[in-house]
């Protein structure tokens, strides 16, 4: 029903969606956390909403005025603000146009630490270049992390670093929170030496025991490689006072560039405030915490305790949701998934639990 909400709301074709931000305040404040990510997710809702359900529209599988239960456009959301606040180290050009030249820097860290310092080193001979550095940083007790470009490279790096001796790691796509969670904790607690993954940044990484991070293929094009992302990555090591980048690329880009001056120049401020109040860098102390994966363990125990296995627990998802789903995975030529979930439905319509 919640697809024709339209008809009960009483709400004209096309108007804008309740949502929980009508029952703000008008002074409300919004504050945008990362906002160079997540001001584009905010159109991307509405868009990605729109493609599928038009799909379904066009095949007969829901009306039109389903297309009204959605999220709301950017330029809805945008009218509801009155005074925002975009936090981001990267801010993207829409938050700089929006602030109108209103920009506050927070770059000095109560700890005194500075931005890493960044080298950059040919890319001709960087894998055992790497694996010494990794060495050096081992020995003195501290961490590594590894950026590389493709899943591949990555897994053959980890490979060769494992052979070489080195407590390795890999993370990707694949590996679900829970483990992704385990691995970073490891790094903390010395059981992995360096943790090698693709995309590092959105871990969300606060490893102070990390004092190295290194970039492979730092001159190739591309979103990981932009000015933005780079100085995210570069930011991943700046808990440690001995913290320090390498990038490795046969040239210096613009991209590389821009992230290095914008780093130089942080390093600059940091180091005059430092002087002025002197006051002298050191690594962040933090506990290292198993909270999610506790969270996680103990949620499992409960679901045991109230069913037998997660099959029998999955009987309380409801039949009408799996069942569009189902039509969803056939409109999407995907036979195996409808298969599956048409197999569940049938499960749940004969499980004595869910109709007793």
């Amino acid at each position: 029903i919640e697809n024709y909400s339209r008809h009960l709301a009483g709400t004209e074709p096309g108007s804008k969606p309740y949502t929980l931000v009508d029952y703000f305040p008008e002074d409300f404040l919004l504050v945008v956390d990362e906002a160079h990510v997540t001001i584009p997710q905010i159109g991307a809702m509405y868009n990605g909403d729109r493609a599928r359900k038009e799909v379904l529209v066009e095949h007969g599988f829901r009306l039109p005025s389903a297309l009204d239960n959605r999220p709301m456009k950017f330029e809805e959301f945008e009218s509801m603000w009155k005074q925002v606040v975009f936090v981001s180290a990267t801010p993207g050009p829409y938050e700089l146009r929006m602030s109108g030249g209103e920009v506050v820097e927070q770059v000095v860290r109560p700890t005194g630490l500075l931005d890493p310092p960044i080298v950059v080193k040919p890319a001709r001979g960087q894998v055992p270049d790497l694996l010494h550095q990794i060495q050096t940083r081992s020995a003195a007790g501290e961490r590594t992390l590894v950026t590389t470009l493709t899943k591949r490279l990555a897994e053959d790096l980890s490979d060769y670093f494992k052979q070489a001796g080195i407590k390795c790691a890999y993370l990707h796509s694949e590996i679900d929170t829970v483990d992704r969670v385990k691995v970073l904790r490891e790094l903390r607690e010395g059981k992995f030496d360096v943790v090698v993954g693709v995309n590092l940044l959105r871990e969300g990484l606060d490893l102070p025991e990390v004092s190295l991070v290194a970039i492979l293929d730092a001159d190739k094009q591309g979103f990981l490689r932009s000015a933005t992302s780079l100085i995210q990555t570069i930011g991943r090591c700046a808990r440690n006072v001995n913290s320090e980048v390498f990038m490795y690329a046969d040239k210096v880009t613009d991209a590389m560039q821009s992230a290095i001056d914008e780093t130089a120049r942080r390093r600059t401020l940091q180091e005059a405030y430092n002087k002025e109040h002197g006051i002298t860098p050191a690594t962040i102390k933090k506990a290292i915490r198993k909270g999610l994966e506790d969270q996680i363990a103990a949620r499992k125990t409960a679901r045991a305790a109230i069913r037998a296995s997660e099959e029998a627990y999955d009987a309380t998802e409801s039949i009408a949701d799996l069942e569009k789903r189902m039509f969803e995975a056939a409109e999407a030529l995907d036979f195996e998934t409808a298969a599956q979930l048409r197999d569940r439905i049938k499960a749940l319509k004969e499980s004595p639990t869910l109709f007793s």
